[in-house]
């Protein structure tokens, strides 16, 4: 859906391809929400179908979901989390979580578990105090076209170490506040293009393209990740490509 307007409640991602020296790859993609508001494949599966616009009303059907967060408890308390927390006024001002937990691997062979997130910089301003006028398609884009011409974005890549007993298996449940937090470099965005320019589009963003000392931990939800990913990835590689909703002479203002 290119051509949706800009919303603040939807979700915001922000995908990262990582070269490394020695020709291996980094790929993560990671969304602007502190927790998912599923445990597994199923509950997100079951959560779609909860949250589907009841053709009579054009609206999701109230039971349903009350059905739905009676048989899946943690679901009802992500979501209670999630909505507890304003978006940033941005993309420039969103930190992005990985959500999913992994294992850190030294030479030893030894293991740490950790989550990593990408904070940024710029200072966060809610959106309904920064923003509550806009109404532009495309307002989230454009503040960020401008934004990177006035002078380089940053964010800190920091990974989340758990302790014992956080759990690994579930991304709806956060790691309490006092977790060691690890700064391991700095991000910068300098340059942007538009999609019909850039070769973003036609790369499969899989979590578990991982490089050597990452793996993935036992959260179900990384396997289906890297499934639907693929899938989707194959069938966007086979439709037609309509003009990026932000063309190339916009990126270049």
């Amino acid at each position: 859906m290119p051509y949706a307007a800009d919303d603040p409640a939807t979700v915001r991602g922000l995908a990262v391809l990582f070269k490394l020296p020695d020709g291996e790859e980094w790929r993560t993609a990671m969304v602007n929400l502190p927790v998912f508001p599923a445990a597994t494949p199923q509950a997100f599966y079951d959560l779609l179908l909860a949250t589907a616009p009841d053709p009579a009303t054009g609206k999701p059907d109230p039971a349903r979901i009350k059905m739905f967060f009676t048989e899946y408890p943690e679901s009802a308390k992500a979501i209670q989390l999630l909505h507890g927390q304003p978006p940033s006024s941005g993309f420039e001002n969103s930190t992005f979580n990985s959500l999913n937990a992994f294992r850190f691997i030294d030479s030893s062979g030894a293991v740490v578990w950790g989550r990593w997130s990408v904070v940024p910089v710029q200072p966060f301003k809610p959106m309904d105090a920064a923003h509550p006028e806009q109404t532009d398609t495309n307002y989230l884009f454009d503040a960020l076209i401008a934004a990177i011409h006035e002078h380089p974005l940053q964010w800190h890549l920091v990974i989340t170490l758990a302790q014992p007993g956080d759990p690994t298996d579930d991304a709806t449940l956060p790691w309490p506040a006092d977790r060691k937090q690890v700064d391991v470099g700095t991000l910068t965005i300098n340059d942007i293009e538009s999609e019909d320019t850039s070769p973003a589009r036609d790369v499969n963003f899989d979590p578990l393209v991982l490089p050597s000392g990452i793996a993935a931990s036992d959260d179900p939800l990384l396997s289906a990740r890297s499934a639907v990913y693929a899938r989707s990835y194959t069938l966007r590689e086979g439709e037609h490509k309509d003009p990026s909703a932000v063309s190339a002479a916009e990126t270049a203002k």
